[in-house]
């Protein structure tokens, strides 16, 4: 009697100890790749453009075009508000933002800060947790809890000056919900709408933003192109 109740204790121990083991973060990274095109494929992308619509409630819509060009690490974002266009570029270690005048446009630096926030903006475009360790993020698997009546599971990727807070289908793989926090901001950014691009990845056209500053929700509607020519003067000042 004392034997069975020896195995069984073990029994249930094992089962707990296994119960509380956590799904490495690369394991469930590589269940997104796969979810959404296979890792062949991201590893190949060199070039994104991305056609962005915004709209809030309380806010007048408008238009962006962003182009990310990873080998050169370069980003440029056209916002297009009330026919203007502002276009915020980072090159390298620099950054600038060209305001149109009237007839002229001026040039003016970003500040450091701008910057960085570009630069994290780069990779967040598709996934921010590519290349993530080369990048100094570390990932940490959460745990799994449930998202909109869905079963998720999170995890946490943390840089300096940065955390992200990752939220995956547990069935599907995909990515749900990005909490970013940054400079003291939080935004939270739920994906839906998944769509295979012409280069073959999948990616969400639906995000619903919402940050702890305006509190207001704003919908972004994707198109992407993956791998097109970029035209070497969108980068230059």
């Amino acid at each position: 009697m004392k034997k069975s109740l020896n195995i069984l204790t073990a029994l249930l121990l094992v089962s707990v100890l296994s119960f509380g083991q956590q799904v490495p973060a690369d394991s469930i990274f590589s269940n997104f790749y796969k979810a959404t095109g296979g890792k062949a494929l991201w590893d190949g992308v060199k070039t994104i453009n991305l056609k962005r619509s915004y709209t809030a409630a309380s806010a007048a819509p408008y238009d962006a075009n962003v182009t990310v060009s990873i080998p050169d690490q370069s980003i440029s974002k056209s916002k297009t508000i009330m026919k203007r266009s502002f276009v915020y570029t980072v090159k390298g270690n620099e950054g600038w933002i060209k305001v149109p005048i009237g007839q002229r446009t001026d040039v003016k630096d970003l500040s450091q800060a701008e910057q960085q926030n570009m630069r994290w903006e780069m990779y967040e475009l598709l996934a921010p947790f590519i290349d993530y360790k080369n990048r100094g993020l570390i990932a940490t698997t959460v745990g799994i809890e449930t998202l909109n009546s869905v079963p998720v599971t999170q995890v946490e990727l943390q840089g300096k000056g940065v955390k992200y807070n990752l939220y995956f289908d547990s069935k599907t793989g995909l990515l749900q919900r990005v909490r970013k926090n940054l400079a003291g901001v939080e935004t939270t950014t739920d994906m839906s709408n998944y769509t295979k691009s012409a280069y073959g990845i999948s990616y969400p056209t639906k995000l619903v933003e919402i940050n702890s500053l305006d509190k207001k929700p704003v919908t972004v509607v994707s198109t992407a192109t993956i791998n097109s020519q970029v035209a070497p003067e969108l980068f230059r000042r």
